[in-house]
């Protein structure tokens, strides 16, 4: 437990308790026949100056908040390195895989719920690879999940090219992944084609994986014709994942769903205040020396 002031700024009016010993009342003349009579007594030795003090230090006192506090901060859970590894070659370009808004290409719809599935992540350290004819890395990780969705924001379909290169898609993914610390990591790999481009077969960028204790969750988008589901398939079960496939949006927003469960992200970590405000007590006694104050002028006038 620990001890403070919630508005300690108003202690600074304690600076004016000299005032009740040299800031005099007006002078008013009495006058007596034997002066000799009246005795000396110096107001600093009243007791009804250092009551009033009291009073007022007090009330100063329950004006800066008194309050004792516990501080507890729980412990900083790590999150996950997870990697989004995206297809954005030519065929994400296709329309009609959102059944509200037809319009929208398989990318746009893939970059919305990809935007979604980054702001519940809360402390996993992020980055994404793009690939397409090639893989590179559109962003780093990073806990900023705010600059993550600006990034994946700025890239459109063709930007790494027009066909699938699956194996060097893994392998950046893996480059990613080497620069976190985190115990658990992951990559979700999302793409609508079959490999046929890049240096590195898929082959081999899984066993790069298995070595480096990494899972990678796939994701087939539109028929199973339409994707290479086998090699999906494989790719996910020999890193200890799962294969999705998703032929709409809706779809595709359940599947992120049911990745979310299976590698979930810590709760955020946060220091919680437990504090009691003490206010009443420094008020209590003001009230009650004020009463007593009364109750003896009541007795010296009676």
């Amino acid at each position: 437990m620990h001890f403070t002031f919630g508005s300690p700024w108003f202690l600074l009016l304690l600076l004016l308790i000299p005032c009740f010993f040299w800031c005099r009342k007006q002078n008013r003349i009495f006058y007596f026949s034997k002066p000799e009579w009246i005795g000396k007594e110096h107001t600093f030795y009243t007791p009804e100056t250092w009551f009033k003090i009291l009073i007022f230090t007090l009330m100063v006192t329950a004006l800066a908040r008194p309050l004792v506090y516990e501080s507890r901060d729980t412990h900083h859970k790590k999150g996950r390195d997870l990697i989004l590894a995206l297809d954005a070659s030519g065929s994400m370009a296709q329309s009609g895989f959102d059944a509200d808004d037809r319009f929208k290409t398989k990318y746009e719809t893939t970059l919305t719920l990809a935007e979604a599935f980054t702001k519940t992540r809360y402390d996993d350290n992020m980055g994404v690879v793009i690939f397409g004819t090639f893989a590179y890395t559109a962003s780093p990780l990073t806990y900023d999940l705010d600059a993550l969705g600006y990034l994946l924001g700025m890239t459109t379909v063709g930007i790494a090219g027009e066909s699938t290169a699956i194996g060097d898609a893994i392998i950046q993914s893996l480059r990613t992944l080497a620069f976190g610390e985190a115990k658990h990591k992951a990559v979700i790999l999302l793409t609508d084609g079959y490999h046929n481009a890049g240096r590195t077969s898929p082959k081999t960028a899984v066993e790069a994986a298995k070595q480096a204790g990494v899972r990678i969750y796939t994701i087939g988008i539109g028929s199973k014709r339409d994707f290479d589901a086998p090699l999906l398939e494989t790719i996910a079960k020999e890193t200890g994942a799962k294969s999705y496939s998703a032929k709409s949006a809706e779809a595709l927003k359940a599947v992120f769903a049911q990745i979310n469960t299976l590698e979930p992200s810590p709760i955020r970590s946060e220091n919680y205040l437990h504090q009691k405000l003490l206010i009443f007590l420094p008020l209590l006694l003001v009230l009650g020396g004020l009463a007593l104050w009364m109750l003896r002028d009541m007795k010296e006038r009676t």
